[in-house]
């Protein structure tokens, strides 16, 4: 991190996240499990080292913000232990400032290490105070991306092969196809991009991934999820279906020889794991409320929501889309599939109302097609195996490209909220 201030646009009082800070954010890789305790002198800093704790790339820290500044943590040490790192906000002026910090290192184990959000924009002392050992010297105003970045500058090995990026497929109701479009798009994936790709099948009682890539193999997913002390990148490798040139499978058993509950933090070592092996990781998630779905989409690094376009699917993409803002304040909203529109007879909510109330743009509507999406699943075929040049096919290639990073979904005049939210209320009661 330089001397220069990153762009800063959000509210001073930390009520919001600007848009440079969720694309900052979104490059970042979760920080290990460490303690980390801030002294801060203005709410103007503790506000976003809160919401940066608060953040789902800071879950496995531990962080502590006090009121005070560096005579606090002066005080405080003298019969506490120092964490792994303690961030130290001063207006003091730069003499007064590397008096206090010599004072604190007599109380501060070597191992700690010090990040000082400083008022003074001065080279003098950064140079000074990185050469008496602090970490990092960081001028205020900061952002909550400031916050993440340089911890992950400091606990994350430059040097280390980057996290592969998860995409976590859900249906907005049982029976919409998204684990149809998530096999589909992962294959697309790993065709045009010759991308390395694993598809984990996480509903492991009635999972379609090996009927749809026509694969029986004698184990899978529930090797690792049973047996979480075992997994590592060799074992997880033992467990992989090669279902094509660059694409892999862990597969579901898809038997009710045994029930499948599970902790929240069941399936976060594998995952962990399977994202330091391959670039992209598809998570094809079932349809469910339980601790460890809701836990697998809150730390997924992009969401895709799969509806058919009748209420009660808008009523749970609404719910889904509401829950996941709450629970993932800076990331992107989930992106939204509009899948089977155009069953003959059948009344529908166009996709402009459908997406009306949501304030999303679908990625993708993708037409009632029972013969092309038939034949594929009867054959264990991917739909481009079936027809390259179908319209549904291209579909899937754009909306592989939009998750990729690639292209970009395109945007239509947002509209106001229509009477669909006054159907959802009425639905309610």
């Amino acid at each position: 991190m330089t001397m220069s201030n990153l762009a800063y646009d959000a509210p001073v009082d930390g009520s919001d996240t600007s848009q440079q800070d969720i694309a900052a954010m979104q490059a970042l890789r979760p920080i290990p499990r460490i303690s980390i305790q801030a002294f801060c002198e203005t709410e103007g800093v503790a506000n976003p080292v809160e919401r940066a704790g608060e953040d789902r790339r800071m879950t496995k820290a531990h962080l502590k913000v006090h009121m005070g500044g560096v005579p606090t943590a002066i005080e405080f040490y003298q019969s506490a232990p120092t964490p792994n790192l303690i961030l130290l906000e001063s207006r003091s002026e730069p003499k007064q400032l590397l008096e206090q910090l010599a004072q604190l290192s007599e109380y501060c184990d070597p191992t700690s290490k010090v990040v000082v959000i400083g008022h003074y924009n001065d080279v003098g002392l950064y140079r000074e105070l990185i050469r008496s050992g602090i970490s990092e010297y960081v001028i205020a105003p900061v952002s909550m991306a400031d916050i993440v970045s340089v911890v992950s500058s400091i606990f994350i090995d430059p040097e280390a092969e980057p996290l592969g990026r998860s995409i976590a497929f859900v249906g907005a109701k049982g029976g919409v196809g998204s684990s149809t479009i998530a096999h589909n798009v992962a294959w697309a994936m790993s065709s045009l991009f010759k991308s390395e790709v694993v598809v984990a099948d996480l509903d492991l009682a009635f999972g379609t991934a090996n009927i749809n890539f026509d694969q029986d193999p004698a184990q899978g997913i529930a090797e690792a999820v049973f047996s979480p002390e075992r997994i590592d990148e060799v074992y997880l490798d033992r467990l992989l279906t090669q279902c094509a040139e660059h694409l892999s499978l862990l597969a579901a058993p898809s038997t009710l020889e045994r029930v499948y509950d599970f902790d929240p933090e069941a399936f976060t070592q594998l995952i962990d794991t399977a994202q330091r092996s391959v670039p992209l990781l598809v998570l094809d998630v079932p349809h469910a409320w339980t601790g460890w779905t809701k836990n697998t989409l809150v730390k997924a690094d992009e969401i895709v929501i799969t509806a058919t376009p009748e209420l009660a699917n808008l009523r749970n993409t609404k719910n889904l889309v509401d829950m996941l803002k709450r629970l993932r304040p800076n990331d992107p909203p989930p992106k939204l599939i509009i899948n089977q529109a155009g069953v003959p007879k059948r009344p529908e909510i166009s996709p402009s109302d459908f997406a009306e109330p949501l304030g999303l743009t679908p990625m993708s509507v993708i037409g009632f097609d029972p013969l092309l999406f038939g034949n594929a699943a009867n054959n264990g075929r991917m739909l481009g195996e079936m027809d390259a040049k179908n319209s549904v096919v291209a579909m899937i290639n754009e909306i592989a490209h939009v998750l990729t990073g690639r292209s970009e979904i395109k945007t239509k005049k947002k509209a106001g909220l229509g009477n669909l939210l006054g159907k959802l209320s009425r639905s309610k009661k």
